[in-house]
């Protein structure tokens, strides 16, 4: 299969699971995420494989935990708020070392905000999102192209490491349509068997507990430091990046999604201007590409983050770059998108700007 067709990136995401096996879809609706539900309402049914619309978000990952728990491959997706209502599953999935693959198409906010694009949800995304030291790996593709394939890796990323996976995307990405490669599916050959684990198997002679429940004297401790041995094997294998016209660079604009085009399209800009800029995009916001970062930071000084939020990002980027360089920040809320001459401008200031001036543009 490689056919080219146009498609929103919301659909683009629902067909790529499709692709990818997924058996059981639990959803709720909420914008700008809704044509992905609608989407799997159709697609999931034509496959004949498990479409529920749950009476809440809180239903839909609960039910997710049950599909996880038999082996089944697994899918939720919402936008902020819902997301905020699944964090409870979530962490209960990654304590129980359950695979899932959910999406977040981002919406403003802080609350119920409104229905315009954002990326304000970096943190819930990163950092968890729910309660307990566990992580969740995030992708956060550009373009609908990428949604479709990031969707693969989250499906098969899920499964190797039994561990929640996820796209990070925002309503432009999702409501926006573009040329698509349907590409055939192929999963990976060392994907570890499910049997060791997956309830309902009659083969299975133990019982197997599936929980996140460790009452016991150091039982919690010790299987959280389990949970780290994996994270620590996620960092070291599944990091993720885009570095463009970084060589003879004087500064380096970090974005990602959306803003990552629009922040590529200014530096461009920039390069005919003069200005020698470069750009290094983030694909997987957690595991973040520190050492990369920290690589740069010994040769170049200055550092611009573009994100659609007062600053989120730019707080990773200050951790991987250890005090070695400035680091500003263009930043844009509640709906508002960044805007290529407003980069360009910021840039220019940057650069004039003397000793330890930090250049925000709020």
């Amino acid at each position: 299969m490689s056919d080219r067709v146009l498609m929103k990136g919301n659909e683009a995401i629902g067909e790529a699971a499709v692709q990818a096996g997924c058996q059981c879809y639990f959803g709720y609706p909420i914008t700008p995420q809704n044509e992905l539900t609608a989407y799997m309402s159709k697609r999931m049914i034509e496959e004949g494989r498990v479409f529920i619309q749950s009476e809440s978000e809180i239903a839909a990952i609960n039910m997710c935990f049950g599909a996880a728990a038999v082996g089944m491959r697994t899918m939720t997706s919402s936008s902020g708020p819902g997301i905020s209502l699944k964090q409870e599953g979530i962490s209960y999935m990654a304590g129980a070392e359950l695979p899932m693959f959910f999406v977040n198409v981002m919406r403003g906010g802080p609350g119920l905000g409104n229905i315009a694009p954002s990326q304000a949800d970096y943190f819930q995304c990163t950092r968890g999102g729910g309660h307990g030291d566990y992580r969740t790996v995030v992708y956060a593709p550009s373009d609908v192209q990428e949604l479709y394939d990031y969707t693969f890796l989250g499906f098969d990323t899920a499964d190797r490491y039994r561990i929640p996976t996820m796209i990070a995307a925002d309503g432009i990405l999702g409501q926006m349509m573009e040329p698509l490669v349907l590409t055939e599916y192929k999963q990976p050959t060392d994907l570890p068997s499910k049997q060791p684990w997956q309830l309902g198997d009659p083969s299975t002679q133990e019982p197997i507990w599936m929980t996140s429940v460790h009452l016991g004297e150091g039982k919690l401790e010790a299987h959280n430091l389990k949970l780290q041995k994996k994270h620590d094997l996620i960092e070291a294998n599944e990091v993720r990046y885009e570095e463009t016209m970084l060589d003879d660079a004087e500064i380096v604009i970090v974005a990602y999604g959306t803003s990552a085009r629009v922040a590529k399209a200014a530096m461009l800009k920039a390069r005919e201007a003069g200005i020698k800029v470069g750009m290094f995009r983030p694909i997987t916001l957690w595991p973040f590409p520190n050492p990369q970062l920290n690589a740069l930071a010994d040769r170049i000084d200055n550092f611009l983050t573009v994100e659609m939020s007062l600053g989120q990002m730019i707080e990773d980027v200050r951790l991987a770059t250890c005090g070695k360089a400035r680091i500003h920040l263009h930043g844009r809320t509640a709906g508002g998108v960044p805007v290529e001459d407003d980069i360009v401008d910021q840039l220019k200031k940057i650069l004039a700007s003397k000793g330890d001036e930090i250049i925000r543009n709020f």
